[in-house]
């Protein structure tokens, strides 16, 4: 199949302005844009606003202005990455600057890191009660406030998703939950369309929340901002429109007083090939562009992190050492400054929110005069494609911008070739739309599966929280909605009762089996005070998982609770043992509740030769990504990167399993389980290399999916290039040793399952419905 290059010219585009905004806008909006006007004056008589204006037009003061209606209330504002949260921190204080006295909030960026700073000798240490008090009362935290303050706290989706769902500190977690469900009155959510599919599920359980418990009522607003709206959230808004929710979206483009936002750009399409013709083919791109067009600047902005640092060496080979800057999630505040003022500039995702390339001194034209990207769905195109040529407030609009675009050698193959490339952005869009290798295919998938299973957290505590209360009647009233929402199948008491379920798994993996003091429960105390069904559910999960016969018995009445519970009261070793599963079963759905799929956390390392950055020398790195691609050297608790490897790194797994062939096949395979005695291993062309890295790395649950590699070969290696991860993992036990194949993380699971692989959880749920 030809998969031919692809020319379309897309055409200017311009914004509408607001030359009479109300008064009340006219400090803080200087030069007022149309759709700044129309949110702000939507918001009075509407529970959910959507801004969907082109990228860099204002977004963010149209969301600050909707403070203006109820000043004196708290107010959030949810940055999509902790990069913006320091950026629209001070965003927000010179807008509430701007406003003569009518907004006094105080300001305060939260992000975990921000909170290990606050002071542990106002109200205690741990995150959750720093969080609290700092809502409850600001002052309590930082004693420069002044009273009659009210807070507006910019964050980010891990802590809302945390603190929404009751995932802080047992002692904290219905505080802070307490906090973010009843006591901001403006919710502005940025660029929610770059969310995943958990995040989308957090985002979505709180907006109904909002509708169920009547705080739309109550005059609280939530904005949403975004240049390109996810289709399946569409679809969730009509249908929260249909229960009475008050819906308006903002487009902001049409009207009389027309600018100019973004100039022509003559766009290239083409296909991704493999990665050394594909960086030689940027690397051409890019070397012309500076020849011929010197006083131009432009950027290239791909998927993959180690795509990016290996470009750097091509275009070193070809004389641009020093005439480019990189930024990545793992560069530098002070490289980012640097590397915005170059030429050329080299980046990953982490530009595609917030980051405006603007220069010093200030051009009079557009800062990007040429872009060269790749686009994995249709969301990350407009994005990008959103990025080059744009003139809002320029003196010069009317010099064309150039872009090239990577796609999927698969659109091709779905007929990207028809487009009509003389009907420009409209005929671009459409045919994009047409393309389901353009889709981002987790959020319906995951949405199906497990979604409902996530947000059962917050409904049972709530619901406990409100027992015998006339509002405990709206937690069913809220997870039918929700159902309706994710399109789920199964009825409230199901999901409750294997929430329910895990939840007394949490704390029966942190008692002890017998009480050291009268205070202190034992195990059998905690068992016994769990609800009937929640125990039955548990020791069903417990008795499948590691004792199939007795499942059986339980199954057919020949044994009943009660017996499980007695013996339990008198029986250390059977104590012992559910302890253990508990911790096990817990632990195996790490990958569903885990807000963040990496397998480790990030690594600190030292960069003396400039492979990775550009200015500073030291950085937080995954350590998956620097094992993969990068020798380096460890002394003491220091890592160097030494090299960049000439061949990229296999990393694989070893798993020591305690059992025969066929026990592991029945109890272990197409499950997503937990594993204990699970080491990585480094190789490069069959040959492991000893890398002291690793043991550091070690973890005691590592969760995933364990899968045949023969008969899913073609799945597998179709997945791998769709960029879907999975890893070799050698098991060895009693009468065996084999290798298979490793899905670890909720999208590469989720894709699994969607792709065939039938996967099932510890106790026998199934984890994908279609």
């Amino acid at each position: 199949m030809a998969y031919d290059s692809i020319s379309i010219q897309l055409e200017p585009k311009s914004i509408a302005a607001c030359p009479n905004p109300p008064t009340v806008l006219q400090n803080c909006l200087k030069n007022a844009l149309q759709h700044q006007v129309d949110v702000f004056e939507a918001a009075k008589d509407h529970d959910i606003v959507l801004d969907l204006a082109p990228t860099g037009t204002g977004k963010t003061k149209a969301g600050l202005s909707v403070l203006l209606h109820q000043p004196n209330r708290n107010a959030i504002y949810i940055a999509p990455t902790n990069a913006l949260i320091e950026q629209q921190t001070e965003a927000a204080k010179q807008f509430i600057q701007t406003t003569n006295g009518e907004l006094n909030h105080y300001v305060q960026p939260v992000s975990a890191k921000e909170i290990r700073q606050w002071s542990n000798d106002r109200v205690g240490v741990r995150t959750g009660e720093k969080l609290y008090n700092l809502i409850r009362n600001p002052a309590s935290i930082f004693s420069d406030i002044g009273p009659n303050h009210p807070l507006l706290l910019v964050t980010n989706p891990d802590i809302f998703y945390y603190a929404t769902f009751f995932r802080y500190n047992r002692l904290d977690q219905g505080n802070v939950a307490y906090s973010f469900l009843t006591q901001f009155s403006t919710i502005i959510f940025d660029e929610f369309h770059l969310y995943d599919a958990k995040q989308l599920v957090g985002l979505l359980f709180y907006l109904v929340y909002l509708h169920e418990f009547g705080f739309f009522k109550q005059a609280v607003k939530v904005i949403l901002l975004t240049a390109t709206p996810e289709p399946a959230c569409e679809q969730v808004f009509k249908i929260l429109e249909s229960q009475g929710v008050r819906i308006k979206q903002v487009n902001g483009e049409s009207g009389k007083h027309q600018h100019p936002s973004q100039t022509a750009v003559d766009l290239e399409i083409r296909p991704q090939r493999s990665r050394d013709e594909f960086l030689t083919e940027i690397a051409d791109e890019v070397a012309q562009r500076f020849q011929v067009n010197y006083g131009q600047n432009g950027a290239v902005i791909l998927d993959s992190k180690d795509h990016i640092n290996r470009l750097t060496d091509y275009l070193d080979e070809r004389g641009l050492a020093g005439e480019y800057g990189r930024i990545t999630g793992s560069t530098p505040l002070k490289d980012r400054q640097w590397a915005a003022q170059q030429r050329i500039i080299l980046a990953t995702s982490t530009v595609d929110v917030g980051f405006n390339f603007e220069r010093d001194p200030v051009s009079s034209r557009q800062n990007l005069d040429w872009l060269i990207f790749s686009a994995r769905d249709r969301a990350a195109f407009w994005q990008r494609i959103g990025r080059v040529g744009r003139v809002l407030g320029k003196q010069q609009t009317n010099i064309p911008s150039e872009a090239i675009v990577y796609l999927k050698e698969k659109a091709w193959e779905q007929d990207i070739t028809s487009l009509d490339t003389t009907g420009g952005r409209t005929t671009l869009k459409e045919k994009l739309d047409s393309l389901n290798c353009m889709e981002r295919p987790f959020l319906q998938v995951y949405w199906q599966s497990e979604a409902l299973l996530e947000t059962a957290r917050p409904l049972v505590i709530l619901e406990e929280a409100l027992k015998s209360l006339s509002q405990e009647s709206l937690i069913p009233k809220l997870f039918e909605t929700l159902k309706t929402v994710f399109g789920g199948k199964s009825e409230w008491k199901y999901y409750r009762n294997r929430m329910q379920a895990l939840l007394l798994a949490e704390k029966l993996q942190n008692t002890p089996i017998v009480a050291k003091n009268e205070k202190q429960w034992d195990f059998a105390k905690v068992w016994s005070k769990g609800f009937y069904s929640t125990r039955h559910y548990f020791l069903e999960a417990f008795l499948k998982a590691k004792h199939q016969d007795d499942a059986e018995d339980l199954k057919e009445k020949r044994t009943k609770l009660e017996d499980w519970d007695e013996a339990i009261a008198n029986r250390n070793d059977i104590a012992e043992e559910m302890k253990a599963f508990a911790e096990e079963w817990l632990n195996s759905y790490a990958p569903i509740f885990q807000f963040r799929s990496s397998l480790f956390e990030n690594v600190h390392i030292r960069d003396p030769k400039g492979l990775l950055l550009d200015v500073s020398n030291e950085t937080e790195l995954d350590p998956i990504h620097l094992l993969r691609n990068y020798e380096f050297a460890q002394q003491g608790n220091i890592t160097e990167v030494t090299d960049r490897a000439q061949y990229s790194y296999e990393i694989s797994f070893q798993l020591n399993y305690q059992g025969t062939e066929n026990e592991f096949k029945y109890l272990k395979l197409n499950r997503l389980i937990a594993l204990q005695n699970c080491t990585a291993r480094r190789t490069q062309q069959g040959v492991t290399a000893p890398t002291p890295l690793l043991t550091a790395l070690q973890k005691e649950w590592l969760a995933g999916v364990i899968t045949p590699t023969t008969i899913n070969q073609g799945i597998i290696f179709y997945l791998r290039k769709q960029g879907i991860e999975s890893y070799s993992i050698t098991v060895k036990g009693d009468d065996f040793s084999k290798s298979y194949t490793f899905f670890t993380g909720i999208n590469a699971i989720m894709t699994a399952a969607m792709n065939g692989i039938k996967i099932r959880l510890m106790d026998e749920e199934e984890f994908w419905i279609a």
